[in-house]
C-alpha cells in the first residue's frame, strides 16, 4: 500500500476513546493511593508579570485506566518503560460479554469467540459492561465495580497463552475474578454470595473451582512471567466498538522504573 492509500484510510477511520475519565474522585483499585492533585502556582500569582498555572499530582499507578507492567508481579520483568511501543499497539478483538455475564459470574473463552473472531497474537479487549458502574457513570457504584464484577474461568488464563494474547483489557477493577484476590478476605459478605452462586451454577464450592495455590490471582502471578499483562479501568466509548476487530493503540508514560502506568486507550475502526 503506498504512503498515500495509507493516510488516505487514516482519514476515513473513526476513532474511540477506550478510556475511564481521571480525576480525584477517580477511585484507586482498593487499599491504593488515590489521585491527589493540587495548584503551586496561579496565573496571578507571578512576580512581576504574567504568571502560570501549575500543578503537582501525587498518584498511585492504579487509578482509573491503567496498564500494568511485568514487574508489578514479576521481580525480574519489564518495567513500562523498557517495555517497546510497539507492543502496546496491534490488530484486537473487541468482544462485549455483558449481556452473558453478571454479579460474580464467570466468563470464558468459548463466550468471547462466540461474539467476536480472536486470532493469534491478538489485543483482547473485554466488555464485561461493568464500566456502567464506573464512578462517572449515572449508575455508579464503587462496590459493585470493585467486588462483584465477573472475572475468568479456571481455564481462560490457559487459553489465553496458547492464543499468544498479546494483552489483555477489562472494563473492571481487575483481569482477576475480585474473590481470587485479597477482596475474598476484605469482603467476606460478597464471598459468601459468590460462592452461593458458583454452587448454584456449576455444583462446586469456590475452593473445588478455584483451589487457591493455582489460583490466587492467576491472570497476574502466572501470566505476567510470561510477558502476558493487562490493562484494568477501560470503558469510554468501548459500546461503539463491540464485537468488532479493530486496531488498539494503548500510550503509557515511558517511566523507565515504573512497574505500571496510568494511560490512554484508543480504538481505530476502519469499517466506514
Amino acid at each position: 500500500m503506498k504512503a498515500e492509500d495509507v493516510l488516505k484510510f487514516m482519514s476515513e477511520t473513526k476513532i474511540y476513546d477506550l478510556t475511564q475519565r481521571l480525576s480525584i474522585h477517580t477511585p484507586p483499585w482498593p487499599s491504593y493511593m488515590p489521585l491527589q492533585l493540587q495548584y503551586f502556582k496561579r496565573l496571578a500569582g507571578a512576580h512581576m508579570g504574567q504568571g502560570a498555572n501549575g500543578q503537582i499530582i501525587k498518584t498511585s499507578n492504579h487509578v482509573g485506566t491503567h496498564i500494568d507492567g511485568e514487574i508489578h508481579f514479576h521481580a525480574s520483568g519489564r518495567t513500562i518503560g523498557n517495555t517497546p511501543l510497539d507492543f502496546f499497539y496491534g490488530q484486537a478483538a473487541v468482544a462485549n460479554i455483558s449481556d452473558m455475564v453478571e454479579d460474580f459470574s464467570l466468563y470464558t473463552p468459548e463466550m468471547i469467540m462466540s461474539k467476536v473472531e480472536v486470532k493469534k497474537g491478538d489485543i483482547l479487549i473485554i466488555n464485561t459492561g461493568y464500566h456502567k458502574y464506573g464512578w462517572d457513570k449515572p449508575g455508579s457504584d464503587e462496590l459493585r465495580y470493585f467486588i462483584n464484577h465477573p472475572g475468568p474461568s479456571p481455564e481462560f488464563h490457559k487459553w489465553a497463552l496458547e492464543m499468544e494474547i498479546k494483552w489483555i483489557g477489562v472494563d473492571a477493577g481487575s483481569a482477576d475474578h475480585p474473590m481470587n484476590t485479597i477482596i475474598r478476605d476484605w469482603h467476606p459478605k460478597a464471598f459468601v454470595k459468590a460462592e452461593q452462586k458458583l454452587i448454584k451454577d456449576y455444583g462446586k464450592t469456590w475452593d473445588e473451582m478455584f483451589p487457591l495455590d493455582e489460583y490466587y490471582q492467576v491472570m497476574h502471578l502466572n501470566l505476567f512471567p510470561k510477558g502476558l499483562i493487562h490493562a484494568e479501568n477501560l470503558g469510554g466509548e468501548i459500546e461503539k466498538v463491540s464485537n468488532k476487530r479493530v486496531w488498539i493503540g494503548l500510550f503509557p508514560l515511558k517511566g523507565i522504573e515504573m512497574e505500571s502506568s496510568m494511560c490512554r486507550v484508543i480504538a481505530i475502526d476502519g469499517d466506514e
